[in-house]
């Protein structure tokens, strides 16, 4: 590949809430990891630019504008609680016709709007968890009937946010409280499914037209003591000083029958496909009592890191970290299919 110019992308409002120095999944964190990003793509040879998002969307159209790189490096993810502008920022690059990294906007809005997608899956014939409802009212409780042991997280979270030790619930009293919390202090309705017990992979998904997926990886909650759930929660994903996230473990590559795997497999990229996800990507799932992987989120665009996530399933294969970008960047290139290349915006629109 030639040498580009990338203009490396991310999110950098805060509220100015203080954040705790054990939790992984904040600022500090994210700023470190953008700079590693940016010096790995500066070893590939290519000329890079990172360009911090926060309120300032005027301003950031016209210095890509003026600086006109080749491609974006979209490292853009929502901070605040029920915010979607996570798809927006995606939408707005191609609106100004630069090639970007990663999903296309629609993919990234069903990525967030969870209900939405595990309704698209199902009606694509991909299995997801049963008893999947959006609840907006607390009311709502009662127009279903449930099947126990429950999971209830925000309806518009990534992340692991909203998932906690009460997120998995046994009676409708239970149900409608933890629903009443979300409605609360996320302000956005509610996801409740059927709480799978089974086996619990991650499928990463890396490439364009040709899309590659790696080996999968199992998580481990065998070592989670008793009244703690095992579910990847805010704790398990971040928090390092709790028991979630030091008793929850991964396994990459997984241990599984050549049939099953072959199953999972198939299902993840059926559903990637499905909500249009590009580039890259991770689908979770769990397998049900007879068996059958569900699908429990498509995530477009997930961390990239080294050594963890995507990048850890990508090494097991033989990619090394600078060729996974590598990839990632050659995939903007070639695509997504059907995605029209007519920018609204030209220099010309530039008055600052």
């Amino acid at each position: 590949m030639k040498h580009l110019k990338i203009a490396l992308i991310y999110n950098a409002y805060t509220d100015g809430v203080p954040e705790s120095p054990a939790d992984t999944g904040g600022s500090r964190q994210l700023r470190l990891q953008i700079r590693r990003f940016a010096r790995v793509l500066h070893e590939l040879g290519h000329h890079v630019r990172v360009m911090p998002v926060s309120q300032d969307f005027p301003p950031f159209q016209g210095r890509l504008l003026r600086w006109r790189p080749d491609v974006i490096f979209n490292q853009y993810d929502d901070v605040v609680h029920g915010a979607l502008y996570e798809m927006r920022v995606a939408a707005l690059v191609r609106i100004l016709g630069f090639p970007i990294t990663g999903s296309p906007a629609l993919a990234l809005a069903l990525s967030r709007e969870k209900h939405m997608s595990a309704s698209l899956l199902a009606g694509a014939g991909i299995p997801i968890p049963p008893s999947s409802a959006l609840l907006e009212r607390i009311g709502d409780v009662d127009r279903y009937a449930w099947r126990f042991p429950v999971i209830v997280q925000p309806g518009r979270e990534h992340a692991g946010i909203g998932l906690e030790r009460n997120s998995i619930v046994f009676t409708k009293k239970a149900l409608r409280n933890k629903v009443r919390h979300i409605l609360a202090t996320y302000r956005q309705p509610a996801l409740a499914q059927h709480f799978l017990t089974g086996r619990e992979f991650n499928v990463g998904i890396v490439g364009g037209r040709k899309p590659q997926v790696l080996p999968l990886a199992e998580v481990d909650y065998s070592r989670l003591p008793d009244g703690i759930p095992p579910m990847m929660s805010y704790a398990a994903k971040w928090e390092e000083q709790t028991v979630e996230y030091q008793a929850t473990s991964i396994i990459c590559p997984a241990e599984v029958e050549p049939a099953l795997a072959a199953s999972i497999r198939d299902v993840a990229l059926r559903a990637f496909r499905a909500v249009g996800g590009w580039g890259y990507g991770r689908v979770d799932m769990r397998l049900d009592e007879d068996e059958i992987p569900r699908v429990l989120e498509v995530n477009c665009n997930p961390l990239l890191d080294r050594g963890v996530g995507l990048a850890r399933s990508a090494e097991r294969a033989g990619i090394s970290f600078p060729q996974l970008l590598a990839k990632i960047v050659a995939a903007a290139f070639e695509g997504p299919p059907y995605d029209l290349n007519i920018p609204l915006a030209t220099r010309r629109a530039v008055t600052r």
